[in-house]
């Protein structure tokens, strides 16, 4: 099973985004950075990747793999 954690939250903080904001960024909900903040869902290769630009970073930095 593949485990997957994130640094979105954290990176918010630093660009001074609202989850709202985030999500108006990329094309989703709300609930839907909710979820993926609190790990309850994993984003859509296209979703990450757009976080990751969003971000200016590899999505490697932003998304981290648990591979058990």
């Amino acid at each position: 099973m593949v485990d997957i954690k994130n640094n979105i939250r954290k990176l918010r903080k630093i660009y001074n985004l609202t989850q709202e904001e985030l999500a108006d960024k990329t094309n989703v909900s709300r609930q839907t950075i909710i979820a993926i903040e609190r790990d309850k869902y994993n984003p859509s290769l296209k979703l990450a990747l757009k976080i990751a630009k969003l971000f200016k970073k590899p999505v490697e930095d932003i998304f981290i793999f648990n591979n058990d």
